[in-house]
């Protein structure tokens, strides 16, 4: 199973054939316009099954299904966490729960972390299931992390760490938050401003099954977008004793 998170930059209709090129089964797609702007020029990208929220028709956040997974909102959705989604994935196989992310800053606070840790913590009782994706794109680092805030990236990674929900990205590379040696944002799309801010947590079911974490290089990416695609494959065969 092939998970990616891109932030698009907008006009996913655009770019979509580039990004389905790399063959997700999930796509969580923070800034794509709404389905009724969803107008894609070539039937092979039409998506098998899409969920999609957002206020502004031009810029929310869509996950899509190019394999027989099909989407569906969760009945604990609270809209006053606006892009962190609670999501039912599922097939004959495989069922488990998406978190899906695109964090905004709060009107009162310049902490994009805040609605991260809000809603974490709202949708407690979902983490405790043993089939969890959260991945997105979380405008957040431990780079940027303040002392006496509480909802701080590193906190954010801990609590969830604690939870037994770990980084794919981190886990499979070996390194440490805050410390990454390859980017997922190039602000500007300047090679010399790159930050990791986009993530993909898996619970202990997708952990064990974690196979390859690839991030796309900028060269092939910044002409479509200021993020490059983060992508994660698990092997869901049955594990070995």
């Amino acid at each position: 199973m092939r998970i990616i998170t891109w932030n698009c930059n907008m006009a996913f209709r655009k770019k979509a054939s580039i990004i389905i090129s790399e063959k997700p089964d999930i796509i969580i797609v923070p800034e794509s316009e709404s389905p009724e702007k969803l107008n894609f020029s070539q039937n092979d990208i039409i998506p098998n099954d899409m969920f999609w929220f957002g206020d502004n028709i031009n810029k929310g956040i869509g996950v899509y299904s190019y394999s027989d997974f099909k989407i569906s909102l969760l009945k604990e959705h609270n809209p006053d966490f606006r892009f962190v989604i609670p999501l039912s994935i599922r097939n004959n196989d495989l069922d488990f729960i998406l978190l899906a992310i695109w964090s905004q800053k709060p009107n009162h606070s310049d902490n994009y972390g805040l609605q991260t840790w809000n809603a974490l913590n709202f949708y407690d009782d979902l983490l405790q299931n043993k089939k969890v994706i959260i991945s997105g794109d979380l405008n957040s680092s431990s780079i940027w992390d303040k002392p006496k805030r509480e909802a701080n990236h590193t906190n954010i990674v801990n609590h969830l760490n604690d939870k037994n929900i770990k980084s794919s990205y981190h886990l499979y590379f070996n390194e440490e938050q805050g410390k990454e040696k390859q980017s997922t944002l190039h602000l500007h799309r300047k090679i010399n401003r790159p930050y990791h801010i986009d993530f993909c947590f898996t619970s202990t079911y997708f952990t064990n099954r974690l196979q390859r974490v690839q991030i796309g290089t900028f060269e092939k990416w910044m002409k479509y977008s200021d993020h490059k695609p983060l992508i994660v494959d698990f092997d869901l065969s049955p594990l070995k004793h």
